[in-house]
This record gives structure tokens, sequence and C-alpha cells, in this order.
């Protein structure tokens, strides 16, 4: 018999009968909650199941903390009737008139209200669970307030760059003899993330400790107390943390001054975070050319595939006497490949249908990481982690900020900035453009680039272009202006002002018999062939004949070519995380 057969009133939701008795820590069916009640609830009566006619199963439960045989309440409580035989007459209530017969609910809506109910109970109680893990993750997290230098949130529809700061720092459980004895916590590894605004692709952009940079003044708040750190500069990158009080804040304002990249949040972790996160995967896979017997960082591996987790995870990471020329950047290529091992394993399948796992990873992320109050919440951060889950690990790509040997040293120990390679790759990253190939992009365009890029090319010298911002930021013009003009050899261009509207898309429109001139172009600027819009000429500022170049808001920036897969991608050694590469 369902709830709401038994006396109860027909507007009551009978999920809301099931209540708690903390002395089992069980949910009970309470039917008669205008029943006088204990403050406690009884125990939970045994029921028993029987089959109507129409087949469909009733539960009859006693009421909690009452016995079948209990004598009548107060007068003018709602006391449900002593059962009955199947068949026998309805007898009245004792002091009671009798009453109009209730019409009974069909067996098919009482079995619809139970299912509901119960399903409801269930629902909730999920949710419920839910909610109180991400309260307990939510206590895990360690955050650490940079003021204004961390955006507030972020934004599920644009793209975000976090700085991924590994320290040397002595903390946690035996991490003694570890990194350097008084470090105060150096920026030892980092990492700039960039996740594009499509989730098609993501950078993560290696920064090495020994690369010489300006660090700048920055804020920071000491025992309630904001103070001012000055910068200091031509110093190593790894001071921009931890030095003279410096904190993250400090590292990515020195990231943003080194790149022209707005960084919006950072994730710090600590030796920690490599052990227990390697722990709660199961352990991670990674690969020898050769055996390595490191006497430094106690890594001991046999050539091949190992799976290593805890210390020994650490251990890897941390090794650099074994691998490449013994320095840093030879390192920063083995932790590269030992983070896409990483992503591999924890966006698997083993990984994602696992509860235990997925729980564990959960647990010690949270631990094992201190972020910015911007992604302070365990809410913000599952966010996070599901807009990361978008990006497919081929279109992950891993390179290293192009350094080269500090030319003001004679015992090389540092490294400074390429100037030939290090600009397009921080302005790649900057204007939301992918080191990888984006195949969908690359079928789509493939009909329209053969087409009309197949032929021959005007020299630069002979195009003649006029320049519209339709939607580039302010001053695009010009600066592509300048850029053609000085570097490219275009010196046929002029500036024509603004479009008569908004363009999502860069196109360049020519006459026919400007294709040799619009074929040059699309070559100095890496358009596709989309972009291409063959039509009728125009006429510059001389009475010429002109082609008409249109910025649109995909626009990348002066000199930065617009198609990602063309051949003006810097030359840098970069691998995807769906690479599975062995150390050596």
């Amino acid at each position: 018999m369902d709830a709401q057969g038994r006396g109860r009133a027909d507007d009551i939701d009978p999920a809301d009968q099931w209540v708690l008795n903390p002395n089992t820590g069980e949910y009970e069916l309470r039917l008669t909650p205008s029943a006088p009640q204990s403050a406690v609830p009884g125990p939970r009566r045994s029921s028993t199941r029987s089959a109507d006619a129409g087949g469909a199963v009733r539960n009859r439960t006693a009421a909690p903390g009452r016995s079948r045989t209990a004598p009548a309440e107060a007068p003018g409580r709602d006391v449900p009737p002593p059962r009955r035989r199947r068949g026998a007459p309805e007898e009245p209530l004792p002091g009671r008139r009798n009453r109009r017969p209730v019409k009974k609910k069909s067996k098919a809506k009482k079995a619809v209200l139970w299912t509901g109910g119960v399903m409801a109970f269930v629902l909730v109680g999920t949710a419920g669970a839910a909610y109180l893990y991400l309260k307990h993750l939510e206590g895990n997290v360690t955050t650490e307030d940079v003021g204004n230098v961390a955006d507030d949130g972020f934004s599920k529809d644009e793209a975000f760059n976090i700085l991924v700061i590994g320290t040397d720092k002595r903390t946690g459980k035996g991490n003694e003899g570890y990194g350097d004895k008084g470090s105060v916590g150096h920026a030892d590894t980092n990492i700039l993330f960039h996740v594009s605004k499509d989730r098609t692709n993501a950078t993560a952009m290696s920064i090495p400790r020994d690369l010489i940079v300006d660090v700048p003044d920055c804020e920071v708040t000491e025992d309630g107390t904001e103070k001012i750190v000055p910068g200091t500069q031509s110093v190593r990158f790894n001071t921009s943390l931890g030095q003279d009080g410096r904190n993250p804040g400090c590292t990515m304002k020195t990231v943003e001054e080194l790149t022209g990249i707005d960084v919006n949040h950072f994730v710090m972790a600590d030796f920690n975070a490599v052990k227990t996160l390697t722990t709660a995967v199961g352990g991670v896979e990674v690969c020898l050319a050769k055996a390595v017997n490191d006497k430094e960082s106690k890594l001991k591996l046999p050539a091949g595939k190992s799976t290593v987790e805890g210390e020994q995870a650490l251990a890897f990471v941390r090794t650099r006497h074994s691998f490449g020329n013994q320095g840093d950047l030879d390192r920063i290529k083995v932790q590269q490949q030992f983070m896409s091992s990483l992503m591999r394993k924890m966006t698997s399948s083993d990984t994602l249908t696992s509860p235990t796992k997925l729980i564990k990873l959960a647990n010690a992320a949270t631990k094992a990481l201190t972020v910015d109050k911007g992604i302070g919440s365990a809410s913000t951060l599952k966010d996070l982690a599901l807009e990361l889950k978008k990006v497919p690990p081929k279109n992950i790509t891993f390179l290293t900020t192009p350094v080269k040997d500090n030319p003001a040293e004679v015992v090389k120990a540092t490294v400074v900035p390429d100037e030939a390679n290090a600009p397009q790759v921080f302005n790649m990253i900057k204007n939301d453009v992918s080191f990888t190939e984006v195949k969908a992009q690359e079928k789509k365009e493939k009909a329209a680039i053969a087409a009309r890029l197949k032929g021959t090319k005007s020299d630069a010298s002979e195009v003649r272009v006029r320049i519209l911002n339709g939607g580039a930021p302010g001053g695009s013009a010009q600066e592509e202006l300048t850029y053609l003009q000085t570097e490219a050899g275009v010196t046929k261009s002029e500036n024509a002002g603004n479009a008569d509207k908004t363009q999502a898309k860069t196109t360049l429109e020519y006459a026919p018999d400007q294709a040799d001139q619009a074929r040059r172009l699309a070559e100095i600027m890496g358009l596709s062939g989309s972009m291409m819009k063959p039509g009728e000429s125009v006429t510059n500022a001389q009475g010429l004949p002109t082609m008409t170049l249109t910025l649109g808001e995909d626009f990348k920036g002066a000199g930065v070519k617009m198609n990602s897969t063309s051949a003006a991608t810097p030359e840098v050694p970069k691998t995807t995380a769906d690479e599975v590469k062995c150390a050596s």
C-alpha cells in the first residue's frame, strides 16, 4: 500500500516521509508525522510484501516508533485505523462519525507515486553526497591572495592561461633530502598552460628556471600588511618566487613582462604533488632509452618502459645528471614527457570509469596544490578540469621557451630568450594560435587552399593593397601596415581606416588579374584559401587598382601568421600529449 493510502494528505510528497534515524544512520519511512513522536525515531520495523491483483508489490510497514497495538492517540489526532482483513466492512474510528468513503487511487497511480518518491529520495541523497564531497574537497584547497594580478574566476567561453609553478621548498613529510636545504621555495619548474577559446587545442610552454629576466616590482601581503617588493634586473627566473618574500603573483607578473601574455591564474605544487598524484592514478608509465642509476636523485630504472609512482616518480622528474647534457633544458624535456604520460593516465578509461581512482585523484589534487583565490573553490576547480578535458591530447603541444646561451657568460650556466623565435611563440600563444594541425579546420579549407593558393606569385614589391580594420583591436591596421612595409617589403600599401562593419574572419578581396599579388600576400600573412575572396578591384588613394585586406576579429597581430598550420610556425622542438617518447 502506498503512503498516501494510509491516512496521509494527497499533497504530501512520498519522498518527504523518509527521515534519518540518528541511532542507526539509516533512512526510515515515517507515515504519521502528525501523531505525537519522540525526538529520536524508533528503529525501523520489519515489513511484509504482498502482491495485489494487478501484480504490483505493496509494502506494509508499521509506523516507526510505535507497535501495531498502540492505543488510540489523543482526540483530534489523525491516527490510522486498525488493520482489517481484506473484504471486511470498514469500522468507524472511536469517537468519530463515519466519513464519506474516499475514492481510492488507481493501482497504476499508486505505483507512479511510490516510484517517484523513491527516485526523489535517491536523487536527493546522491546530490547531497556530491555536495558534501565538494565541501570536503573545499577544505583541502589552499589558496593564496595575489590581489588583482589573478582574475576573479574564469570564463567557460574564453581562452585562458594558467601558470603552473613547481617549487623546490622542502615541505611535507619525507622531503627533507630534496632541493636546496635553505630554499624559501623558488620557481623551480614553470609551465604556462594556454587553453584555446574553442577548446580544440592547448599549449604548455615550459620556462627555464635559469632564464635571465627582469623581475618587476610586485605587491605582497605580509602579516596583514601590504608592501612592495622592488624588482631586479637580469636575474634568474626562479628568483621571481620566494626571493625577498615574493609570492606567486610576482612570478605571474614576471611571465607577463617577459611574454606579453596575460596570465589569468596560477597553480603551485611542491614535491608532494608528484608523489600523491601519481599514486592516486596507480602509477605513470615512463620510457627510458637506456638504463638509469642516478646517485643524485636515487632513480634506478631499466631501459624501456616502466611504471613509476610516489618517491620513484619524483625521482624521475628531478633527475638531471642522467639525461642529455645534464642541464636543466634536457630535464625539462623529460618532465614534458612525464606530464604527457600523466595526462594520458588521468584521462584514460581506466581512471575515468573507476570511482575509487577518481575520488583518490580529486582528494590528492586538492591537497597537493595551492591556487589563487579566483579559482580557489572546489566547484570552480571542477569546472576548470571539465574545460581542460575537452581538449584532445593530440592537440596539446609541449614546448620550451626558445632560448640561447647567455652571451655575457664565459662558462655557460644561464640562457636568454632567442630573439629570432621567442617573440613569435609568445605572439601565437597571446593570439590563441594553435601549434598543432586541427584536422577539422584543415579538411574544411583544403579544397579552397588548393584552388586559390596554387600558382605563380608576384614579388612583394608589386603587391598593392589597402588595409581596413573590420573588428581587430584598435590600431591593428596601422600596425600591420608598418609590418608589411618595413618587414615584408610590401611598400605599395596603405591604411584605409575602419571597415563599414565588423566581421569575424579576416579576408583579402582581389580581382582575377590580381591573383599573383593575392597569393604572395597570402603567403606573407599565412592566409588560408577560405580567407581569399575573388571579386572586383577597387582603387587606392592614388586612383590605382588595389586589393582590399580587411582585418577581422580573428586577426592575430601584426606579423603573426593567420594560419596555424602555415610554414610560418617557428621551428622549435615540440611534442604533443598523445606521443610516447623515451627519455635519453
